[in-house]
């Protein structure tokens, strides 16, 4: 079994999910490795598809794989689509690791999701938290799916030798986030109600429930930074946490994000509306032993993320 360190100057290396928040975000952190980085979009791979997934493999096998391709959104999507969260994610993660071992794939990176821990678990939570209780219902159809990939990781290591890892990210925001009222996370959907709301002059926004539960977020540039550190320094069965080691209370973000955007009215909150898992911050000692911190801080992150999301609307208004 290959381990660490993994060199990946030289090296072909696959970005599945090349057009998502953390696929763009490695691949313009790959470009420093001095490798050669592979892409495919839809019309060329269906990830779901296992016959495509191994016909892409076989025609050009990369050494290296980073496994971000994932269907995602907040608890609207996951409550309202569940068969696709768990189908869509089950297939995704089969047929990409199924196809790195068929074609000796060196190493492979899976990311999953902190969701993957039980709602009630022990604060901050530990890799070793996994499994150890019941899931938030709201998001348990995705969580499924990537406890499924990482145990599949754990099982290629431990039958057929293959150097696969898992890393388990927080809560991202950064270029490229979703910002789909009906898919997706907290913190895209809180930019642009603010923004849309001072465009307006509205008198106030309004966030799902009490605005109490607590969360961690992380900019994706630090996750992809950290995504090839562990690529190259880190072999070993456990999936490892990726955090920023902080969380604020959702209300918090909210009057956070409307001072960066500029919003000045009132926040209201939509009681009828579920709070979720009531706090998710995740242990980051093991990643932070082995010699990885993150550098974007949260209010400098946003700022960045309001941005980026100022140009792709101006970027959609001079391609409309």
């Amino acid at each position: 079994m290959p381990k660490a360190p993994f060199d990946l100057r030289g090296k072909r290396v696959f970005v599945a999910g090349h057009r998502g928040m953390v696929g763009s975000a490695l691949v313009r952190r790959l470009a420093g490795e001095q490798c050669e980085v592979l892409t495919a979009d839809r019309s060329q791979l269906d990830l779901r598809d296992q016959a495509d997934v191994r016909a892409w493999f076989a025609e050009q096998p990369p050494a290296a794989v980073f496994l971000a391709a994932a269907k995602v959104g907040g608890i609207l999507a996951n409550d309202s689509y569940p068969a696709d969260f768990l189908l869509d994610n089950l297939q995704i993660a089969t047929n990409v690791i199924e196809a790195a071992y068929q074609y000796r794939t060196a190493k492979l990176l899976f990311l999953g999701s902190s969701c993957i821990y039980p709602r009630d678990a022990v604060q901050p939570i530990g890799e070793d938290a996994l499994l150890t209780g019941a899931l938030e219902p709201t998001n348990a159809w995705y969580a499924l799916a990537k406890i499924a990939g990482i145990k599949l990781c754990a099982a290629y290591r431990r039958q057929h030798g293959c150097d696969f890892i898992s890393a388990m990210p927080t809560n991202l925001y950064g270029p490229h986030d979703n910002f789909d009222f009906a898919t997706s996370h907290v913190l895209p959907a809180l930019i642009r109600k603010a923004h849309e709301a001072k465009l307006r002059s509205a008198d106030a926004i309004t966030i799902w429930g009490t605005g109490m539960p607590r969360r961690e977020f992380l900019h994706v540039d630090d996750l992809a930074d950290a995504c090839v550190f562990l690529m190259k320094r880190y072999s070993g069965e456990e999936h490892v946490n990726v955090g920023s080691g902080s969380d604020i209370a959702i209300a918090e973000l909210a009057h956070l994000v409307c001072r960066i955007v500029g919003f000045a009215g009132a926040i209201r909150h939509d009681l009828d509306k579920p709070d979720g898992t009531p706090r998710k911050l995740m242990c980051g000692a093991k990643l932070a032993s082995l010699g990885w911190r993150p550098r974007i801080g949260l209010e400098a992150g946003i700022a960045a993320a309001y941005r980026a999301y100022l140009d792709s609307l101006a970027g959609e208004a001079r391609a409309a």
